[in-house]
């Protein structure tokens, strides 16, 4: 019963950091979401989580980990944008992340954006547009990643309240 315990709480640990790990780019946090259903499955074995539901479970995580590099590429690229752009993006997010949570997240996001347009993408006409375009990639794959994440909550949550009910 230990150890159970022990990997419910990696599990769980394993989930916080992948639902973090959705927010901060630095972290692939779906593949670290997962972890929490691999410890899971360790715990209680194949009756409380089968191996095709986890293998599954694996694709999903992966998929929502390559949205997030296919995303805001292909947004910014539609709208004309450059990598500084993206590279702004992100550096903005996570600035505006520490320093003014949590707005600070989607405006630190669009002004990076924008600022790697204007200094390293100097020849877009269309710097505001290129913005906005990196902006919505970057949001729509963060809220792919907490929604893939989200999943995996559930299915822990259900499986830690089986195992130990």
């Amino acid at each position: 019963m230990a150890l159970e315990i022990a990997l419910v709480v990696i599990g769980a640990a394993a989930l916080i950091v992948g639902l973090i790990g959705c927010i901060l780019p630095i972290l692939p946090g779906p593949i670290i979401g997962w972890v929490s259903l691999l410890m899971i499955f360790f715990a209680g074995g194949a009756e409380l989580l089968s191996v095709p539901l986890l293998a599954g479970m694996a694709a999903l995580a992966l998929a929502g980990t390559v949205t997030d590099q296919i995303l805001p590429a292909a947004a910014s690229k539609h709208a004309g944008a450059g990598r500084a752009g993206v590279i702004g993006s992100i550096a903005g997010m996570i600035l505006g992340m520490i320093f003014f949570p949590p707005l600070g997240l989607i405006i630190g996001a669009f002004l990076g954006a924008l600022l790697g347009e204007l200094v390293f993408h100097r020849e877009n006409e269309h710097p505001f547009r290129s913005a906005f375009a990196v902006l919505r990639g970057t949001l729509l794959a963060t809220i792919v990643k907490l929604a893939v994440t989200g999943v995996f909550a559930v299915l822990f949550v259900q499986r830690a309240i089986s195992l130990f009910g």
